[in-house]
C-alpha cells in the first residue's frame, strides 16, 4: 500500500511537467545557458506545482473538494479547467523562444488531453490524469525524437515501464479501472502526437 501511495506521489501530474523539462534540457542538442535552464525550470515548477498545491488547499479548506485526491467527477472539474487555462498559457509562452520554442508542443499537447478528459467526464468517466501525464511524457518524447532526429529510446522504454508500474498502483489503490487508466495513457501520447502534426 505504501510503495503504490509512494510511486502515485512521485510521479503525480503536477509533478511531471517538472521533470520533463528536466529531461529535456538534458536531452536538448542546443546550448541552454544556466540561468536560462533555471528560469524556465522555476517558471514552469511554479505554474504547474505551487499553483496547483495552493488552488487544492483553498478548495479543501472552503470544502468545495471533500479531498486533494479528487476522487468525483464533480470535485475534479474546477481544479482541472484552471491547469487547462496554466497549460495553454504555458504553451504559448515558449511559442516565443526560439531556443525552447519546441517545448510549447509538450504543453500543447497535456493541454489537448485534459481537455479530452473534460469532454469524456459528459460520459461518466473518470480518466487517469496521472496516466495522462505519462501518456504525455511518452508522447513528447517520441515527438522529441522526430524533431531533432535523436533517439531517446531508452528514455522512452523507462517511461513506459514507470507509466506501468504506476498504472498498477492507481488500480490497486482502486482510484480507477482499468479503462480509466488505458484511456489516460493513450489519450496522453495521442494528443502530443497530434499537437505536433497539427501546429
Amino acid at each position: 500500500m505504501r510503495w503504490h501511495k509512494f510511486l502515485s506521489t512521485i510521479l503525480h501530474p503536477i509533478v511531471m511537467p517538472t521533470v520533463g523539462i528536466l529531461l529535456y534540457f538534458f536531452l536538448s542538442p542546443f546550448t541552454i545557458s544556466f540561468p536560462e535552464q533555471l528560469y524556465f525550470l522555476t517558471f514552469v515548477f511554479s505554474l504547474t506545482y505551487v499553483i496547483p498545491i495552493i488552488i487544492l488547499i483553498t478548495l479543501k479548506l472552503t470544502r468545495k473538494i471533500s479531498s486533494i485526491d479528487l476522487p468525483s467527477i464533480k470535485e475534479r472539474k474546477v481544479p482541472l479547467f484552471i491547469m487547462m487555462c496554466l497549460f495553454l498559457f504555458l504553451a504559448r509562452y515558449f511559442s516565443n523562444f526560439r531556443n525552447v520554442q519546441d517545448l510549447s508542443y509538450l504543453f500543447y499537447g497535456t493541454l489537448l488531453g485534459l481537455i479530452g478528459i473534460y469532454l469524456i467526464f459528459a460520459l461518466g468517466i473518470k480518466t487517469s490524469i496521472h496516466l495522462l501525464s505519462m501518456g504525455s511524457a511518452v508522447g513528447y518524447f517520441i515527438v522529441f525524437q522526430l524533431i531533432y532526429n535523436i533517439s531517446v529510446t531508452p528514455l522512452i522504454l523507462i517511461l513506459i515501464l514507470l507509466s506501468g508500474l504506476l498504472a498498477s498502483s492507481r488500480l490497486y489503490l482502486k482510484a480507477h479501472t482499468p479503462k480509466e487508466v488505458y484511456l489516460g495513457f493513450l489519450l496522453g501520447i495521442g494528443t502530443q502526437l497530434i499537437s505536433y502534426y497539427i501546429l
